[in-house]
């Protein structure tokens, strides 16, 4: 029997914009339903902006969301202060760290704030888990200004793994990293995943990445999810014009000739989203009941399912 780690229903989560002395507000998240089992990992993909790192942090409560239900291992994560379950791997691998700190403080934290292990139980742990993602036991005395990217980013890792969470979010984990590096930690977040059958929920742009790391995949514009399946579905039977715009922009060995579709029209803005589907103003399908209706959820197998009127016509 498949175990549900996470169950998103219909969250919201909205920014106040201060400007000129006027008050808006940014619909970051609008109705976002997702759903995450154990040992798997599923991306959710999407140009800047379209509000998968706020999806993210609201999942781990780093900020709050207006509406919705977030399910944890079947509770809700609002009547609990914080879910040590939870871990998050940032960004910036340099930003995420304490300067001031050395990298076996760093790791040894977590242990001594959420456990009763022993201080020769904390240092055992963290000497397994440097071992586990490639860090040097000599290296656990220095500062994270003292290592590469890469290196950093291993740490980072390193530090999100120590509790044995049942739940890692992934945001962006290789963006800050040169193209060399981005395989090596790549690489080494599928190995964790099958060593250790961690469930990773992984937030990118690279559709690349995503292609090689990823069991499903949510394509997410606009603070919605347009299309979500098993990575082949999504990348040889996308039925969504923009999943169909963002998988023709991934580079390819010989595809000199390959045309590649740029979206004309307006962007919309995060402020006053359009009245029908998110997506028309952008859309070369656009029919007059897009600028009219919001599309349900349209189910094309019994993992694929798509938020577009094409998909029935």
């Amino acid at each position: 029997m498949v175990e549900n780690i996470l169950d998103v229903q219909n969250l919201y989560v909205e920014y106040k914009n201060m400007h000129q002395g006027k008050v808006s507000k940014i619909h970051a998240v609008n109705g976002v339903d997702l759903k995450l089992n154990k040992g798997e990992i599923l991306a959710v993909a999407g140009e800047s902006g379209c509000g998968k790192s706020t999806l993210a942090k609201a999942i781990i409560k780093l900020v709050p969301y207006n509406s919705g239900k977030i399910f944890f291992l079947g509770k809700d994560i609002s009547s609990q202060k914080f879910v040590k379950e939870i871990q998050m791997i940032f960004q910036n691998p340099y930003a995420s760290l304490n300067p001031k700190m050395k990298i076996l403080d760093i790791l040894k934290e977590p242990l001594k704030i959420n456990t009763d292990f022993s201080d020769s139980q904390i240092t055992s742990k963290v000497f397994e888990i440097a071992q586990k993602v490639g860090i040097d036991e000599k290296s656990l005395s220095l500062y994270p200004h003292e290592f590469s990217g890469g290196q950093r980013q291993r740490i980072a890792i390193a530090r999100a793994l120590i509790l044995n969470p049942a739940l890692v979010l992934a945001d962006e984990p290789v963006s800050a990293l040169d193209v060399s590096i981005q395989a090596q930690i790549i690489n080494l977040l599928k190995d964790l995943k099958d060593s250790l059958n961690l469930t990773i929920l992984f937030i990118s742009h690279d559709l690349s990445v995503i292609k090689y790391l990823a069991d499903r995949v949510a394509i997410m514009y606009l603070g919605e999810i347009v299309e979500a399946g098993l990575t082949d579905e999504i990348f040889y039977n996308h039925k969504h014009p923009y999943t169909k715009a963002l998988l023709s922009a991934v580079p390819k060995i010989n595809d000199i000739d390959k045309q590649r579709i740029i979206l004309s029209g307006d962007l919309p803005s995060a402020e006053n989203l359009p009245s029908g589907c998110k997506f028309y103003s952008r859309c070369p399908y656009c029919m007059s009941k897009c600028r009219e209706s919001v599309p349900n959820n349209v189910r094309i197998s019994d993992t694929h399912f798509v938020k577009c009127f094409l998909s029935v016509i």
